[in-house]
């Protein structure tokens, strides 16, 4: 906030000490709201299946191995070569990649004429020559189908805006166009990248070669259910060598798994015996977690040399590969692999108490140095005297505001009653999903034991309620008094109480309680002095 710092250097002269001490005034326009996090600044949360990719990540490299990417799209005939009488199987699996034909497209004296009446001008012979050009410069693909807008727009001189309407009325052919099917699909085992990549480099890297890749595979399911998904992560390797073995990838399978806490491994041949690995060395990796006991979480075998003929290798490979999304379901004790990959459609809405407390905040703060001393001159009054009877008045402040003036008062003319009422210390906190506003009291000491509290009291909100408003009155040069007063608290809006929507629609979500009431009974009076 601004100070004038000629006055600082004069009080520094004056004496240091006092001055220095002074300094924190200037700080913060809202001190008030130091003292609860209005801001709820905390690291984020990563994904639990992109953390687990990481990890992964970081155990292959501990382990000797280099990261590499393998092809995402995988022409069918490849499929074929790797996976042989398999590949029907495979590609029933796979999705196959299809792409919109470019049409030619000629421009007859029936299409100008539309054009004619749809855009109220007369195309000269120069613009349709150069629209008939850009049509054909498009299907032979010159021209991307993101930029043929812009470019129809150029040659006859129309806004890019009205062209859309153009492809819509006079050249149907762009909107009714049908995919057109490829023979290339997209990944549906890591194995089908690793063939390709391994048949690039078995020749040009010193034995063994160790590789992996973590990265996306596609599966056609008919639907995604709790262990299934149409895309998943496979957490794949590859080692090439000279001389493999199945005691390769039982340490590969050891080395890698016990970086995440599992203890034993337990080795079992695959019944599914997968063509594209060498009979008898297809192996399921089952893994003793401390937590969950036993559970299969990996499979391995050695490639066949059926299979890696057909790409010149002449080296045996140990491939070992786990789902990511398996791992990481053991990893977070999650039963539903939908709702750990995309808690946004499928997991529970969830904020924590201290997201919630976050959410609380004062609707109106004083935004000056002294709105700020007198909001704090009115708490200690009410702190220090809040239990005297009344009638009684307290002097808050005396001092200037805006160069007017002023005294504050905390006052309670009424007889037999005390200076604030009895909800007055009363501070909101949020408790197992709700937001409540409780005494420090023996009866709340449980509660006040687990909550997160806002550090807002009733006291601390009218004060700053107050302030604010004599602010307003001094600057508005009004009346030579004005009152500020509140009584009983039914919602947060009649104590300068702001909650966000999000909370609201939270807590209202869980049939959980807002509670914010109470009698608090303050009234402050702020007088020009004379």
């Amino acid at each position: 906030m601004r100070f004038n710092p000629e006055e600082i250097r004069e009080a520094t002269n004056r004496d240091f000490e006092a001055a220095w001490l002074a300094g924190r005034r200037y700080a913060s326009e809202r001190a008030i709201n130091e003292s609860y996090p209005r801001s709820h600044l905390c690291p984020g949360k990563p994904h639990p299946v992109f953390e687990t990719i990481q990890r992964l990540r970081e155990a292959y490299l501990r382990l000797g191995f280099h990261e590499v990417m393998n092809p995402v799209i995988i022409e069918e005939e490849d499929v074929k070569k790797q996976f042989g009488k398999e590949a029907l199987a495979v590609l029933d699996r796979c999705y196959y990649l299809a792409g919109l034909p470019r049409p030619d497209i000629g421009i007859s004296a029936a299409r100008v004429k539309q054009m004619s009446a749809l855009f109220g001008k007369q195309f000269s012979s120069d613009e349709i020559e150069a629209l008939q050009d850009t049509l054909h410069r498009y299907k032979r693909g010159e021209i991307d189908g993101d930029d043929l807008v812009h470019e129809i727009s150029a040659c006859i001189g129309v806004p890019d805006m009205e062209v859309t309407k153009m492809l819509d009325v006079v050249l149907p052919e762009l909107k009714d166009l049908t995919p057109v099917p490829s023979r290339s699909t997209l990944r549906s085992h890591m194995t089908s990248g690793w063939f390709l990549t391994l048949a690039s480099l078995w020749d040009k890297k010193k034995f063994p070669i160790k590789l992996f890749s973590v990265d996306r595979c596609f599966r056609r399911e008919q639907r995604e259910g709790e262990t299934r998904l149409r895309n998943y992560h496979s957490a794949s390797c590859v080692l090439c060598n000279e001389e493999v073995s199945i005691d390769d990838g039982k340490e590969i399978a050891t080395g890698l798994l016990s970086q995440f806490g599992f203890e034993r491994m337990r080795f079992r041949e695959d019944e599914k015996r997968s063509k594209y690995y060498m009979p008898g060395t297809q192996i399921e990796v089952f893994s003793h977690h401390p937590r969950i006991g036993w559970v299969e979480v990996a499979t391995f075998g050695i490639y066949s040399p059926t299979a890696l003929a057909q790409y010149d290798i002449p080296y045996a490979v140990v491939n070992l590969g786990l789902g990511v999304e398996r791992l990481a379901m053991i990893l977070h004790n999650a039963e539903d692999v939908r709702a750990l990959t995309y808690p946004q459609f499928y997991a529970g809405w969830e904020l924590s108490d201290m997201e919630l407390a976050s959410m609380v905040s004062l609707a109106h703060t004083p935004g000056t140095v002294e709105g700020n001393e007198i909001a704090r001159a009115i708490v200690r009054v009410c702190e220090a005297k809040g239990n005297e009877k009344s009638p009684c008045e307290f002097l808050a402040y005396h001092g200037t505001v805006s160069g007017a003036d002023i005294e504050v008062w905390v006052t309670e003319p009424e007889a037999d009653t005390l200076l604030c009422g009895p909800a007055y210390l009363n501070e909101i906190v949020a408790h197992e999903g709700s937001i409540l506003a409780i005494p420090r009291t023996a009866r709340w000491e449980s509660v006040f034991e687990t909550c997160v509290s806002t550090n807002i009291r009733f006291v601390d909100a009218f004060a700053a309620l107050a302030a604010y408003e004599i602010e307003n009155w001094v600057r508005t040069g009004a009346d030579d008094s004005m009152k500020v007063r509140v009584r009983m608290v039914r919602s947060g809006a009649d104590i300068n109480i702001k909650i966000e929507d999000l909370a609201v629609r939270y807590i209202t979500s869980r049939k959980n309680k807002i509670d914010i009431r109470g009698p608090v009974f303050i009234t402050v009076v702020a007088k020009r002095a004379r």
